[in-house]
């Protein structure tokens, strides 16, 4: 389960999605799969969300890692660069982002 507390330790991603109505589902069910499937499993992972809006134009995905380096290690495997490419086939534009934790309330 995420949490979330200052000072943080672990390495918070924000990736966001932009897609349209029609691949909104296509997109959620590859993201789902790359997290039960393979995600959740690599070193260092600790929690993840995925979040819709209204019109189904935009996920918002929360993860936790134990580490940047682990984030990224991930991210070099063969089969995250394989669904990486299909992720982007089915959206216009992701981007993973790299946070700290600044405050909490």
């Amino acid at each position: 389960m995420p949490s979330i507390k200052t000072p943080a330790d672990c390495q918070t991603v924000i990736t966001t999605f932009e897609m349209t109505p029609g691949t909104c589902q296509d997109l959620l069910e590859a993201l789902n799969a790359a997290y039960a499937e393979f995600i959740s499993k690599q070193p260092g992972f600790i929690a993840a969300g995925l979040h819709v809006n209204d019109a189904q134009t935009r996920i918002a995905n929360y993860s936790q890692w134990r580490s940047r380096e682990d984030f990224q290690a991930m991210l070099r495997t063969p089969d995250m660069r394989a669904r990486n490419r299909t992720l982007a086939a089915l959206c216009k534009t992701f981007e993973p982002v790299m946070y700290d934790v600044v405050a909490t309330y």
